[in-house]
């Protein structure tokens, strides 16, 4: 049984407005056995297209290799976005090492919610992948049970949106409670492609124009929030 463990802690600091909360990074990350292309941070797989969408939003020319000045591009451009990132999985383990999380067992989930308590700026979470097992915004669901909280659907259309009320420390007063927004996004992996080459507005964007593909469907996705 291998013992998965988070390799970074949250990036989030006092100006944080928007948390991206995913799940882990690959086994290699936290083994220290990274491919050439890899970013020793979080979304830093070669694999993973988060920060290939966030550049061509930005224009912001990346490294993407295991250089130091790599880290801190994503930090810079992290800081000057007041946009955060915690994954939502502390630790679990896997009979099998690979990267899938429904292969994910004896889970410890971070405690998202008691960082939305230290940082009152944070107003909106953006999770990388949906509500199917194991999914970030599966493991948000099962975590806000332990908290007597529920989400509100606003928009069922891909990305789906919800928001909660944030009780100030917790004391379930409505009068003094914070509205934060969560929104569903496709994830940024690989293995998203099938699911959104299915999706009715992928098939009419394709249809009008034939050069449009899954990347171009993400891009316009994240373009929004991101």
């Amino acid at each position: 049984m291998f013992k998965h463990e988070h390799p970074y802690k949250p990036f989030i600091y006092k100006d944080t407005t928007k948390l991206i909360v995913g799940t882990l990074p690959p086994p290699r990350f936290s083994i220290g056995e990274l491919l050439e292309k890899d970013v020793d941070f979080c979304y830093g797989s070669y694999y993973n297209s988060l920060w290939l969408f966030i550049d061509n939003i930005h224009d912001l020319n990346f490294r993407y290799d295991n250089s130091i000045e790599a880290v801190e591009q994503r930090k810079h451009f992290l800081i000057k976005h007041k946009i955060g990132i915690c994954d939502i999985v502390e630790s679990a383990e896997r009979e099998k090492v690979d990267a899938s999380d429904l292969g994910l067992k004896n889970i410890k989930l971070r405690n998202i919610i008691g960082y939305l308590n230290q940082y009152p700026r944070i107003t909106t979470l953006l999770f990388t992948g949906g509500n199917s097992k194991n999914g970030p915004e599966y493991f948000f669901r099962k975590h806000l049970k332990d908290y007597n909280i529920k989400l509100e659907l606003l928009n069922n259309e891909v990305p789906r949106v919800h928001q909660f009320k944030l009780p100030t420390n917790l004391n379930h007063n409505a009068l003094k409670a914070r509205t934060i927004k969560t929104v569903c996004l496709t994830s940024s992996s690989g293995a998203a492609n099938i699911s959104i080459s299915r999706m009715p507005l992928y098939k009419q964007l394709k249809a009008t124009n034939p050069k449009f593909n899954t990347f171009d469907f993400r891009v316009m996705q994240y373009r929004e929030f991101l």
